[in-house]
């Protein structure tokens, strides 16, 4: 049985918090050279969890196309991480 869009945006919340080195010190991820600001990718991915995770609450049910924005935000700011040498491939 496919998740209703609520049940996964909180499935990718879930995810992305397990992944996304959130919590790390600022030296780990602010480095000498930088291919986009990783720590102002983080702050943007961030920024949609917590609004995401106000609205589920609140009762509200993401559209596939809203899914399908964070799902691709989330993906392009995970490349910008490897790239950086933040995460791992």
């Amino acid at each position: 049985m496919k998740p209703n869009t609520s049940d996964a945006m909180r499935n990718i919340i879930i995810e992305v918090k397990q992944v996304f080195p959130f919590d790390a010190p600022q030296s780990r991820i602010c480095g000498d050279t930088c291919v986009g600001c990783p720590k102002k990718l983080l702050e943007l991915v961030e920024t949609e969890i917590d609004y995401w995770q106000f609205q589920l609450e609140k009762g509200e049910v993401p559209t596939f196309d809203e899914l399908n924005r964070f799902g691709k935000l989330c993906k392009n700011v995970k490349r910008g991480l490897v790239r950086n040498g933040i995460l791992q491939k």
